[in-house]
């Protein structure tokens, strides 16, 4: 059983007590993780302020840190790749592209530009206005894709010039733990802190004075009670949160065509993406042929352990998100719905379930209203565009949704009208480096990615400077 170290001020640091990581396949313990004390958190705290101040002072250093970071990330994915899928759950292809999608992230973000934004340039007096650095951050990041969206955060942050703490999901700590090691000689001491415990670390450093900023990513439920910690020392918070998106396809599409892209829209990494299709409203004219064809590719799909050869969709990667999924699954059963393949869990080891297509159900049964985030997806008719535009608005999240038509203008006008952060045309789960990604209503407050999610970790400073 393998032991993982914090990264404390540039060192590697043991917990004064361990808690078990379990593998998703087997249901078992497979490693020990550093449970982080009150008093080693004050520590961390303490080595990020102190190091932010140099930090901050030079911005060309910190962007060559994330480039060399980038090569790190490349230079050690295989063994990134084995510790996120023993976590996690996810094949391991899958672990290996969401290990090199965090090294282009890196890369993209070195590039982005901190503008100085000129008011007034007039002979006698000019105004600008400045983008700064908070101080210390504090990221708190999911169990789904815990190494990529660690560094959706601690690639902006560091650019800013900020420090950063990073407390990943209890049920994924070691990816980040190792991502911690792995820049520890290439990120200055104290800049980069990796630290791991229960839920009530992120209550710790949500309302820890020395952080200014935290950015969330997790359930709506844990998202308000960040804003709550945050709340009395009035930190700035982003927080990107569930989503229970729609994708309403039109009836002029052909099933076999866009059936394979629907599919995995909804079953990517076993349908947990904050940002996967939830729901799927079909026009009636198309709606027993396009579930034939869902049905086919969900029977076809190899379900495993994410280490065996050919798996493509793994376990669900936790216990209460199991139970939760079976929950939903039978509560819909009761409301007569008709399983087109799957329907319940599979095996006798570990948190598998069967790829599940759901009809004979609509809105106002809990797998349709609420988000699953696992491998059950409804499909729901509709008669009228306009009915299924208003059912899919018909939620308190906004997270992203999607139309699919081969009138592409005609689904840009549609998709537009969603109420979602992101909307997709003829494709879903298309989120790029370059682009801002957040939500709306329940979904979140604030943005990631790309110059918008750089800005995330800025406050404005403006200059007002009299010629003399």
């Amino acid at each position: 059983m393998s032991e993982f170290s914090m990264t404390i001020d540039g060192k590697a640091v043991t917990g004064e007590s361990t808690f078990g990581v379990v593998n998703p396949a087997t249901g078992e313990v497979f490693a020990q993780a550093p449970d982080c004390s009150r008093a080693q958190l004050d520590t961390v705290m303490d080595a990020a302020r102190q190091a932010q101040r140099s930090w901050r002072k030079d911005e060309a250093k910190r962007r060559q840190t994330l480039l060399d970071c980038a090569e790190a990330v490349k230079a050690h994915a295989g063994e990134l790749a084995q510790v996120l899928t023993r976590e996690q759950g996810k094949p391991l292809p899958k672990a290996m592209e969401e290990v090199i999608g965090a090294a282009v992230w890196f890369q993209v973000t070195a590039g982005l530009q901190i503008p100085v934004d000129v008011v007034s340039a007039g002979p006698d007096v000019r105004v600008e206005v400045r983008r700064k650095p908070y101080g210390v951050v504090g990221a708190i990041t999911p169990w789904n894709f815990p190494l990529l969206l660690a560094v959706w955060k601690i690639a902006p942050a560091l650019l800013a010039g900020n420090a950063i703490v990073v407390k990943p999901s209890p049920f994924t700590p070691l990816s980040t733990l190792e991502l911690g090691r792995i820049l520890r000689g290439i990120v200055p001491a104290g800049v980069l802190n990796t630290i791991s415990g229960g839920d009530q670390l992120g209550g710790w450093v949500s309302e820890h004075p020395a952080v200014r900023k935290i950015s969330f990513t997790g359930s709506v439920a844990t998202g308000k009670k960040v804003s709550i910690a945050a709340a009395p020392d009035l930190k700035r918070v982003t927080l990107e949160l569930g989503g229970n998106d729609a994708a309403i396809v039109l009836d002029d599409v052909d099933p076999k065509q866009v059936a394979p892209r629907l599919f995995w829209g909804a079953f990517e990494n076993c349908g947990q993406v904050c940002s996967a299709i939830k729901r799927l409203y079909v026009a009636e004219a198309i709606y027993e042929p396009l579930v034939e064809e869902m049905a086919k590719i969900a029977s076809g799909v190899k379900v495993g352990n994410g280490l065996d050869q050919g798996v493509q969709v793994g376990p669900i990667n936790n216990r209460p998100q199991f139970q939760r999924v079976r929950e939903l699954v039978e509560d819909a059963r009761k409301h007569g719905a008709k399983f087109v393949t799957g329907g319940a869990p599979l095996g006798d080891r570990g948190y598998f379930f069967q790829p599940t297509i759901v009809t004979g159900i609509a809105d106002g049964v809990r797998l349709v209203d609420e988000e699953q985030f696992g491998p059950a997806l409804p499909i729901v008719p509709y008669r009228r565009v306009e009915d299924a535009i208003e059912r899919a608005n018909a939620t308190h999240f906004g997270l992203s949704g999607s139309v699919w038509s081969r009138d592409v203008e005609r689904a840009t006008e549609i998709v537009s009208q969603l109420e979602c952060g992101t909307g997709w045309v003829n494709q879903h789960l298309a989120i790029r480096p370059d682009a801002p990604f957040g939500g709306c209503k329940w979904s979140g407050i604030g943005y990631e990615n790309g110059p918008w999610g750089l800005a995330a970790f800025t406050e404005l400073q403006t200059i007002n400077v009299v010629k003399g």
